[in-house]
């Protein structure tokens, strides 16, 4: 009987087995860097409130991009290692929350930042010094009157281009404005304006309510021809 031949498998090549680890560990790397990037948003989101959800101002936005573009532009290299992305993800967090903590301080601060509405048409007019600086054509803005079934100008009362981009109207004929009196302390002249009162008015209606200093109000809001006021002193509550 002749001997059997047993065939040995032939050994991989060191070269192929090097590949295949060093493609693990590159997915590795990249799977460490998403987490360590949704984990750096979540961290955000619970510290500074929900706005980078819905943003509403253009520093919400522009934050949020950010950090997609350091995820993005990070995560697949492979010449920035895993503690330099944490090092850039802690400055970009510290970042935020310095400039949070900037516009809730200062009112110009947030003004800069963010900006604040303009005021598009008073009274039936056209602000069209108002409408070029905000980038608003007269298309766009008779295509903004018409998706909320305004068809003229001059039926409008106010009309103000919040920071997002969105137009509130107020019509001839609307007691109630849209707009608050006061937000944070600082009261809003426009939303006088549109009900026909002074800041002599809303500080008299203020002190009836023992409110002396505007600076205290969180929140007062016109309704009805009554102020409800929200106070930022604890336990304080709504005044009416």
């Amino acid at each position: 009987m002749g001997t059997q031949v047993q065939i040995q498998p032939e050994p991989r090549p060191p070269k192929m087995l090097f590949f295949k680890s060093h493609a693990l560990m590159f997915y590795i790397i990249v799977a460490i860097k998403l987490i360590l990037g949704l984990l750096a948003l979540v961290l955000v989101i619970n510290l500074t409130g929900k706005g980078n959800l819905a943003p509403a101002s253009a520093s919400d936005q522009v934050q949020n991009y950010v950090l997609g573009g350091i995820v993005g532009g990070v995560i697949y290299n492979t010449d920035i290692s895993i503690p330099v992305f944490m090092l850039i993800l802690a400055i970009w967090f510290a970042a935020v929350l310095s400039l949070r903590w900037l516009k809730k301080h200062n009112n110009l601060v947030k003004r800069w930042v963010d900006g604040q509405p303009v005021m598009l048409i008073s009274r039936g007019k056209i602000d069209v010094d108002a409408a070029r600086k905000a980038g608003i054509s007269a298309n766009d803005l008779s295509f903004k009157l018409r998706m909320q079934g305004i068809y003229a100008v001059k039926d409008v009362k106010q009309a103000i281009l919040e920071q997002d981009g969105q137009l509130i109207i107020t019509s001839f004929g609307e007691e109630n404005p849209k707009y608050p009196l006061i937000t944070d302390g600082s009261i809003q002249s426009a939303t006088l304006e549109m009900i026909d009162k002074d800041e002599n008015w809303l500080l008299a209606e203020l002190k009836t309510q023992g409110i002396t200093d505007v600076g205290t109000v969180f929140l007062a809001e016109y309704d009805n021809g009554k102020i409800a006021v929200t106070s930022s002193l604890p336990n304080q509550g709504l005044h009416i």
